[in-house]
């Protein structure tokens, strides 16, 4: 898949409608996240189109949280965005703010990295190193059991994306 856009035109497009850098650092950190995981699943030559996906992901939300994935198609469309990419961005909203429902493997992943992302940063803050690098999988789990930690993060949204990963 390609897009005209790259990591840094991406960010540069998120920036225009996001100022709160827990939101850049959000889109950025999925956007990173999808690019390791094209490579992990077998899709390399997509590396780049996985992750301006993910930093684009919520190109709406701080302008507009009332239309969140809706509002994303007009933006992405008067940026010259490619089918494939509004499709993607409107995907991760899918049963909660938005009827486009994820079809390829890597619009799975999108929904799949965005609450976990969420959960494994707020994790990671609570460590000595502040790194998931030296994070073990068993302490993410018991934090993902304790509904206090990261009340933000839907336990119900990360379970259902592993769901449609299979």
């Amino acid at each position: 898949m390609n897009t005209k856009f790259n990591h840094d035109s991406a960010l540069e497009l998120l920036r225009e409608y996001n100022k709160e850098p827990f939101h850049i650092l959000h889109g950025l950190t999925v956007g990173a996240c999808m690019k390791w995981f094209a490579g992990e699943l077998g899709y390399g030559d997509d590396q780049d189109f996985w992750e301006v996906c993910g930093i684009l992901h919520d190109i709406d939300f701080e302008m507009y949280p009332e239309e969140h994935c809706k509002k994303a198609v007009e933006l992405l469309e008067k940026a010259g965005a490619e089918p494939e990419v509004i499709h993607a961005v409107c995907s991760h909203g899918y049963g909660e703010c938005s009827e486009v429902k994820p079809e390829h493997e890597m619009e799975k992943v999108l929904f799949a990295c965005d609450e976990l992302t969420g959960l494994i940063g707020a994790a990671a803050k609570m460590r000595p190193s502040k790194s998931v690098m030296d994070m073990e999988v068993k302490s993410l789990k018991k934090k993902f059991k304790d509904k206090r930690f990261a009340a933000g993060c839907s336990r119900e949204i990360i379970t259902k994306g592993a769901e449609q990963l299979g």
